[in-house]
């Protein structure tokens, strides 16, 4: 008896544990995050017809906003710099209509860059909406209706704010020293500070910003960094070629550090972990990334531990690309190969770490800076006066589709920018059932055609994993109903042996397998499927897909999110509570009560060891049972994605129906073997009797 106990709380504790995780990475009141970056998409008033909005001072290279006319001298030791006009100019352009297409003509994004720095300022992606209406307020107040404003495009990266704004791919220490110096100095030029001159090129498609720095000393003109960004139609990739010119008739070599992608927005109401991705080289073909997020970071500097902020691989491998990810999305940056060089020019250097200014921890954001090699340059008018370096940042989702079809990302695995949530499971089997998941779903949408619907197809996959896992439920239903039928003889048991707890259990056990029946049969289907429940999760976690896919069109309008049927009044007020308020949801989701409602029946139909044993304890921990699940799944999965709490309550809504039929199927065949009608079969859960050989001759 005590071994079934110990089974039986085993699995309860395994299931509680699966769900207590699932819950640290779910459970989270969607409050909305505070406008700390700058909306520059303005109202797109032909968002129905699909045809292109241009944004002000933003569609063309040659759209320019000048918002300083003062120039500012800066002056470090050894070198110095006059800052040009402080401007920003876009590559790309966004359109009115945002759906993903593969049309070849058509941009992934929108680039606004900066003079200050020669940096990206921000990167809007056409193909994907914003969730975060908090950065439509300025749009709102304009007068524009809440309908055009959720047809705004997602901004991917915006800069972050440090005492003062800084900026992706930004240049920013620039450290010089004699050609044949073995070491660079502490002191450093920030480039990050100056304004570049910004130069016009032919190409629509191309911006050049450039740089010329003096000798502090003689005013004498020393070097010039050009630094040119490119864009083409239908690429995910922004090109970046950095060139250094040596304008003075002495050799020296220069080191740069560049700011690594920065403010990538947030995803959703639940934690969605900011994080940085570093890839190696590992063996001959693979690659080996090793990460950090947000939240780890926060935990490092209060421990005073910076050595965390380096990532390193075990074996200090070639290093590949590096990135910055949320949700469903991510920055890559990867450089260009030189031929003949070992190492890459540009090198991951270290992790920054960006604080809330709020009290929200999920409002923790980060980036990274980058240092380049030691770039030697020989005199002016010589060949190696001018060394020019490359790098392409990846801006987009995080799709294994994108990844698999382009030759680079596949050789590179950018896939693994991918994050799983694996619970108590191993990633090494979630990760393929995730993705085996997620093909399965998409193929069964590319085949509904126009009528094609996630939510429809959630629940088509519930069908067919039900339909696999028939044998095993009618095999457990078999099971339970025979304990039903135990009780008699159990109490005979218990009375015979009530001194003897251990010949009581040898007897227990004994008729549990002359019976053939087992006390936990019951709850094994709800376990089997949990790897499923959980790759679902991933799947919807990971799958962009259904990032904004909907169900109906008046509720689950976005199945990787709560359902959010209304909004609770007065919520505001409860929220600001100091112990309780960050547990107080702001919306009424519907969908996991009634996932409650519909475990609380199973539970109740289900047979159980109570009605064999009702006073034994086995007994009374399956009613504890019956009435926590129905309670805990809903409260822990309060804030989880609709898609899974749909599979789940669809599952198991399917389960009660499945049940009932078994069990109709089962008592009529009992009823008909009491009479004589239906002869015994292994498959009706009795013994099949061995049929009397027949006499070779009569008597």
């Amino acid at each position: 008896m005590k071994t079934k106990i110990a089974v039986i709380v085993g699995l309860s504790v395994f299931c509680i544990f699966c769900a207590v995780l699932i819950t640290d990475a779910m459970f989270h009141h969607p409050q909305q995050t505070k406008n700390m970056l700058r909306r520059v998409v303005p109202l797109a008033s032909e968002a129905d017809t699909g045809t292109e909005a241009a944004p002000p001072e933003m569609t063309e290279p040659d759209a320019i906003a000048v918002t300083q006319k003062t120039a500012e001298t800066i002056t470090y030791p050894q070198l110095s710099a006059t800052s040009a006009k402080l401007q920003t100019v876009a590559l790309g352009k966004v359109y009115g209509q945002i759906k993903r297409t593969d049309d070849p003509d058509k941009y992934k994004f929108l680039i606004e860059l900066t003079t200050k720095g020669a940096a990206v300022r921000q990167v809007i992606l056409n193909e994907f909406k914003a969730r975060d209406q908090t950065n439509n307020v300025e749009v709102l107040s304009a007068g524009a209706s809440k309908e055009t404003v959720a047809a705004f495009p997602l901004t991917l990266l915006s800069p972050l704010s440090n005492g003062r704004e800084i900026y992706s791919l930004a240049n920013t220490n620039l450290r010089v020293a004699p050609a044949q110096a073995e070491s660079f100095g502490k002191k450093s030029f920030p480039l990050d500070k100056l304004s570049w001159e910004l130069v016009k090129t032919p190409s629509a498609d191309e911006i050049r910003f450039e740089a010329v720095l003096k000798d502090a000393d003689t005013g004498a003109k020393m070097l010039k960094v050009i630094k040119t960004y490119r864009v083409q139609p239908g690429s995910y990739d922004l090109h970046c070629e950095i060139a250094v010119e040596n304008l003075s008739d002495k050799p020296f070599k220069v080191q740069m550090q560049m700011q690594g992608p920065g403010g990538i927005s947030r995803e959703g109401v639940r934690q969605d972990a900011r994080r940085i991705k570093l890839a190696y080289r590992s063996g001959e073909t693979g690659v080996e990334a090793v990460q950090l997020d947000a939240a780890s970071m926060a935990k490092k500097i209060e421990k005073n531990n910076t050595e965390a902020f380096l990532l390193k691989s075990k074996k200090n491998d070639l290093q590949l690309w590096s990135a910055l990810t949320n949700m469903y999305f991510t920055a890559i940056v990867r450089p260009i190969p030189i031929e003949g060089q070992a190492q890459p020019w540009l090198q991951f250097n270290q992790a920054q770490y960006y604080p809330s200014a709020t009290d929200d921890k999920d409002d923790q954001n980060c980036s990274y800076t980058m240092t380049s090699q030691a770039i030697t340059l020989d005199p002016a008018g010589s060949d190696g006066a001018t060394q020019s370096y490359s790098l392409a940042m990846y801006l987009g989702p995080k799709d294994k589709r994108i990844f698999e079809k382009n030759d680079i990302y596949k050789s590179l695995q950018y896939f693994q920018t991918i994050d799983f949530r694996a619970c108590c499971c191993p990633v090494s089997i979630i990760a393929p059932l995730a993705f085996g998941v997620m093909w399965l779903m998409n193929t069964m949408y590319t085949l509904m055609g126009p009528l094609g619907n996630y939510g429809v197809v959630i629940i088509i996959l519930v069908f067919f994993v039900r339909l696999a896992m028939h044998p095993i439920t009618k095999k457990s239903q078999i099971s339970m109903m025979k304990m039903q039928k135990l009780g008699p003889k159990m109490k005979e048991i218990q009375a015979k042996y009530a001194n003897n707890k251990q010949e009581m259990n040898k007897q227990v056990m004994a008729m549990y397998r002359e019976q053939g029946v087992s006390p936990v049969s019951g709850m094994l289907p709800m376990f089997l499927q949990m790897p499923i429940w959980i790759a679902l999760w991933t799947a919807v976690y990971t799958s962009v897909d259904l990032r904004g896919a909907s169900f109906l069109p008046f509720w689950i309008t976005d199945l990787s999110m709560p359902d959010q049927l209304f909004t609770i009044p007065y919520v505001a007020k409860l929220q600001a509570l100091k112990y309780i308020g960050h547990f107080i949801p702001t919306y009424f989701n519907l969908l996991p009560i009634l996932m409650g409602v519909v475990m609380y029946l199973q539970q109740k139909m289900m047979p159980s060891q109570a009605a064999a044993q009702p006073d034994s304890q086995m007994a009374q921990q399956q009613k504890m049972m019956m009435i926590m699940m129905p309670l805990m799944f809903p409260i822990m999965l309060y804030s989880g994605p609709s898609g899974v709490n749909l599979y789940i309550m669809t599952s198991i809504g399917a389960g009660v129906i499945e049940q009932k039929v078994i069990r109709k199927h089962l008592q009529e065949k009992e009823e008909a073997e009491a009479v004589g009608k239906v002869p015994v079969t292994s498959k009706t859960g009795g013994k099949v009797k061995k049929k009397k050989p027949k006499p070779m001759f009569k008597g």
